[in-house]
C-alpha cells in the first residue's frame, strides 16, 4: 500500500497528483509542500492533508502519553521502551538514574588508565584484569546464585574498519539473536578512524563514522541493549590552558546518545584493607578519578569521584 489510489482523500486531489506524475508515497514525501503546490496548483491545506494521510498509512502510531512511556505501561510498544543496565556501582547507578541506557550509543571517553573497562580494536584484550575481577566477584556473599561470569563474555579482536564492519554486520547479529548478550562494547572506536585517513579524506571518514554509528544504533534498538563505545582523547590548544577533549570531533559526537568523560586526578587515596572469604581487597594507594556526564538525553551535567580496586569502580565522597 504505497499508491495515492490507496488514500482516503478527495478524488479530485488524486487526479491532480496523477496528472503531474505523483503517484507513489515516496515521490510525495520527498517533496516539500511548496513544491507540490507549484506542480499541482493545490492549496497548502490540501497538500498538508495529503502528507498527513500518507504519514498515517506509512507509520500508524498508537495514542500514547508521556506517562505511558515513562512507566512502561502495557500501551507502550516495545520499540519505545528504554531500560537501564547497571554499572555494578550503586552510587553511579543512582547518578545515572538506573544505569546505562539500553537504547542508543553511550560513549566513555578518557585518557589511558582512566579506568574504563568487547569488540577490541587496539592492543591485546586485558584478559588478566578480567580474570581478576571475575575471581573477586565470585567471592562476594551478596550474590547468592552461582554465576559463571566468564562464560557469557565474547571477545572479537579487529584491526581495521573493514573487519569491524564485518563483525557488526555478520557475526554480532548472529550472536545477539541468541538472547544471551546484554551489552556490546567497542574499545576503542577511535583506533580504526585515526590512522587510515589523510586530511583530504575527512569527508569520507565522516560518512564511514555515520554508517558505523547507524549500524550500532539499529542493533541497540532491535535487541534493546546498550552499546558502549570507548573513545580516546586528544589535546586541545584552543585556550591558554591545555585540556583534553574526546577524539573524532563533531562528526562522531553527533552520532552518540550519551557521553561520559573520565579523567585521572593527581590525588591518591589509601584503600582500606579488607578480607573477603580469605581474599585480600584494598590495602594500597590508588589514584582518584572523576566521571562526568557531558551530555545525555535523560541526565543533567554532573560529576562523580571514584577509585578502582580489585573488584572494579567505587565512588568516594
Amino acid at each position: 500500500m504505497n499508491s495515492v489510489e490507496d488514500l482516503d482523500i478527495n478524488p479530485k486531489i488524486k487526479t491532480s497528483l496523477k496528472k503531474v506524475g505523483l503517484t507513489s508515497f515516496g515521490q510525495i514525501l520527498t517533496l516539500s509542500i511548496q513544491d507540490i503546490q507549484r506542480l499541482t496548483k493545490l492549496s497548502q491545506g490540501e497538500v498538508t492533508g495529503i502528507k498527513t494521510a500518507i504519514a498515517l498509512q506509512v507509520m500508524p502510531q498508537p495514542s500514547l502519553t508521556a506517562f505511558d512511556i515513562q512507566k512502561l505501561t502495557d500501551k507502550c510498544p516495545d520499540r519505545l521502551k528504554i531500560g537501564k543496565l547497571s554499572t555494578g556501582c550503586k552510587q553511579i547507578d543512582e547518578a545515572l538514574r538506573g544505569g546505562i541506557l539500553t537504547r542508543g550509543i553511550t560513549e566513555i571517553a578518557g585518557e589511558s588508565a582512566s579506568g574504563a573497562a568487547y569488540i577490541c580494536t587496539e592492543d591485546v584484550f586485558p584478559s588478566k584484569r578480567l580474570g581478576q575481577m571475575i575471581g573477586y566477584f565470585s567471592q562476594r556473599t551478596d550474590i547468592h546464585k552461582k554465576i559463571a561470569f566468564g562464560d557469557n563474555i565474547f571477545i572479537e579482536h579487529v584491526a581495521d574498519l573493514e573487519s569491524l564492519n564485518a563483525c557488526i554486520h555478520q557475526k554480532l547479529p548472529h550472536l545477539l539473536s541468541s538472547g544471551g548478550v546484554k551489552l556490546v562494547i567497542v574499545d576503542s572506536v577511535a583506533a580504526v578512524f585515526r590512522c587510515d585517513y589523510e586530511l583530504k579524506d575527512m569527508y569520507k571518514r565522516s560518512k564511514h563514522m555515520a554508517s558505523l554509528a547507524a549500524s550500532l544504533q539499529k542493533l541497540s534498538s532491535k535487541y534493546c541493549l546498550p552499546v558502549v563505545c570507548v573513545n580516546q582523547v586528544t589535546d586541545s590548544m584552543q585556550t591558554l590552558h591545555r585540556r583534553q577533549i574526546p577524539a573524532l570531533g563533531l562528526a562522531w559526537s553527533n552520532q552518540i546518545t550519551c557521553r561520559l568523560s573520565l579523567a585521572r586526578t593527581s590525588h591518591e587515596l589509601d584503600l582500606p584493607r579488607n578480607i573477603l572469604n580469605g581474599v585480600v581487597i584494598g590495602g594500597f594507594p590508588t589514584s582518584i578519578r572523576t566521571l562526568e556526564v557531558t551530555f545525555a538525553p535523560n541526565l543533567p551535567n554532573l560529576e562523580l569521584v571514584y577509585v578502582i580496586d580489585q573488584e572494579g569502580i567505587k565512588t568516594v565522597s
